[in-house]
């Protein structure tokens, strides 16, 4: 099992990697943005309706989008708490528990959003232009994204790999 899950984990990591770096260009252009506004507003007077909107929903994509990249990469709310307080062997359990429940979190954030993406279809944002799914697209894309980056870390931990100690180059001795 371990052995086709390798394969599988690199595609994801490329993923995550192209994942990360769309929503860093998505932060650079919304600075650009927001930039442009006060550019606009302050020296030339003459504030564009678009920027705000456009702002905000960038924002909400970098977001989503990095947040889907810190499941996989295990920079997510867990029980940190309770791993200190019990044996080492509890930890796999507990970050089984905690990854279950990002899955059933996701499943529900593919699940809603998809419903509100769906819905949104025929609504315009009026200073975009654009369909109102894409407020929501992000949710839904977010969602799937976690729900495979935590089946990968169950499957993987499930397999016997070291999903849950940080990476060697991550690791200083004191």
């Amino acid at each position: 099992m371990k052995e086709s899950l390798v394969p599988v984990s690199r595609v994801l990591r490329a993923i995550s990697n192209f994942i990360l770096l769309l929503a860093g260009v998505g932060l650079v252009v919304m600075t650009a943005i927001v930039a442009y506004q006060v550019f606009m507003r302050y020296v030339i007077n003459a504030s564009p309706s678009w920027t705000e909107g456009a702002a905000i929903m960038l924002m909400s994509w970098f977001i989503f989008l990095g947040a889907a990249v810190g499941v996989r990469e295990n920079f997510h709310m867990g029980f940190d708490v309770l791993l200190y307080a019990l044996p080492p062997s509890g930890k796999k359990y507990l970050r089984s528990i905690s990854d279950i429940a990002i899955f059933g979190f996701a499943f529900g954030m593919v699940y809603f959003g998809g419903e509100l993406a769906l819905r949104g279809w025929t609504v315009r944002i009026p200073v975009l232009g654009i369909p109102q799914t894409f407020t929501y697209l992000p949710v839904v894309i977010s969602g799937a994204l976690m729900m495979l980056f935590s089946l990968e870390r169950l499957l993987l931990r499930a397999a016997g790999e070291p999903v849950d100690e940080p990476p060697a180059e991550l690791v200083t001795e004191a």
